[in-house]
């Protein structure tokens, strides 16, 4: 998720393991291991576009690097602080669970989280949360923020915190009923229109966990379709979009392209702009506003070229929708399940 909310959520953790003994030491460097398995996007300047795909959520989010790294910065912090009451153990639980936190809160996103890296590279996803979501966040800093100004040995500093770990808790629980509730739905209205699939991810929109998308993958494309919780109908529009995935065909085998595809789990379209390159749509974010009758444009968009020397060549379209007042009216009055 968002920095902020893994800042959030390393501090509350550190409380939890080693308030009582180091106060707001916990909680600054509980948000310092809730940030360092970021930290890997600042080797990007020296990557490509499918290699900072590739090793995003990767190392540094897996339990081995929980494992290896977390006892090497215990040991440290407890040099550091041997004053303290904290004992190596108390640091090393701090970072591991800080760690390990991260990574699980980053697989209920969309991106994937490469949980098991180095033993396999796959992106462990569960769609349940947008990578932005003020109602996990909000009351998790305030109740944290809250905590801090409380002695270490307050028991109404813990309740804060116990409260704060809590809240964010159940909604997360929330979100997988309200997907499990929109999979129903989903899944009704697909067996209804005769809609054929062999699978299909569903993840919710933008900083809710009320309204949903789902793409359904075909057999030449996929179906896409969008269902708020609040909507009185039940049967759900959905619109059809061909693969093209023949378009690949002259560049398949690249060991960067056949990457790329695997980070989509095949959740991919394919297009051809108007200089002959290629744009590979990434289905499991969909579009920004797919759910306006206008449609839109994809989340994520890679373009593929070859250069002069026949290198193939990729890039990220910046595909950004224009987020103004009325755009924003009209998203939260389709949240709530009214037309627009």
């Amino acid at each position: 998720m968002d920095s902020l909310t893994q800042i959030v959520l390393g501090a509350s953790v550190g409380e939890a393991v080693a308030g009582r003994k180091l106060g707001n030491k916990a909680l600054l460097w509980g948000a310092i291991a809730g940030t360092i398995p970021d930290l890997d996007v600042l080797l990007n300047p020296w990557l490509d576009t499918v290699q900072q795909l590739s090793f995003h959520r990767a190392a540094t989010h897996s339990f081995l690097f929980a494992l290896v790294v977390s006892p090497i910065l215990g040991w440290l912090l407890h040099r550091l602080y041997k004053n303290q009451p904290a004992t190596m153990r108390d640091w090393t639980l701090l970072f591991f669970l800080g760690f390990v936190t991260h990574a699980l809160l980053d697989s209920c996103t969309t991106w994937g989280t490469q949980l098991f890296w180095p033993f396999s590279n796959y992106g462990v996803a569960f769609y349940n949360i947008f990578v932005v979501d003020p109602l996990y966040t909000l009351p998790f800093l305030a109740l944290v923020i809250l905590a801090a100004f409380h002695s270490r040995l307050s028991p109404r500093r813990r309740y804060l915190n116990n409260a704060a770990l809590a809240i964010s808790s159940l909604y997360l629980l929330w979100s997988f009923a309200a997907k499990g509730a929109a999979n129903n739905v989903f899944e009704q209205s697909m067996a209804v229109q005769g809609v054929p699939y062999s699978s299909y991810i569903s993840k919710p929109t933008p900083m809710n966990t009320v309204f949903w998308s789902v793409t359904a993958k075909g057999e030449d494309g996929f179906y896409n379709g969008f269902y708020s919780l609040l909507d009185e109908d039940k049967q759900v529009k959905y619109d059809f979009e061909p693969q093209n995935a023949a378009l690949l065909d002259p560049l398949r085998g690249h060991p960067k392209l056949e990457r790329l595809l695997e980070i989509t789990k095949g959740y991919y379209t394919v297009e051809q702009d108007d200089n002959g390159a290629i744009l590979i749509n990434d289905l499991r974010f969909g579009k920004f506003d797919g759910w306006q009758e206008s449609g839109g444009g994809y989340v994520f968009v890679y373009k593929v070229w070859k250069d002069a020397d026949g290198e193939l060549r990729f890039e990220e379209v910046n595909n950004r929708p224009k987020v103004d007042q009325q755009y924003l009216q009209m998203y939260w009055n389709r949240i709530l399940g009214r037309s627009v």
